[in-house]
């Protein structure tokens, strides 16, 4: 599923016309989006956990060269599915 499919989905879910759930949606994703910049946690229960780790820096190595290459410290999204959603899956 892709975007344009989540939102006719969600505009046959709710009777919404296609441009307001694309507004829906891209507040959803806008808003979890803003939440994970100041390092705030979104927890929709049932589904799922949205958070933020800290990568280190690391030392890499170019495969095609073989030389060393540093690989700078990054913020990093995270998912964590929910209860409900594990037992939707399985």
């Amino acid at each position: 599923m892709n975007k344009n499919d989540l939102v006719a989905t969600v505009a046959g879910k709710t009777g919404m016309s296609k441009a307001d759930a694309g507004k829906a949606v891209d507040g959803v994703f806008e808003a979890i989006t803003n939440s994970l910049k100041s390092k705030t946690e979104v927890r929709l229960v049932g589904f799922g956990t949205f958070s933020v780790t800290r990568r280190a820096a690391t030392q890499g190595r170019n495969p095609r060269t073989g030389e060393r290459i540093q690989i700078p410290a990054s913020n990093q999204p995270k998912f964590k599915a929910g209860k409900g959603l594990k037992e939707a899956v399985n």
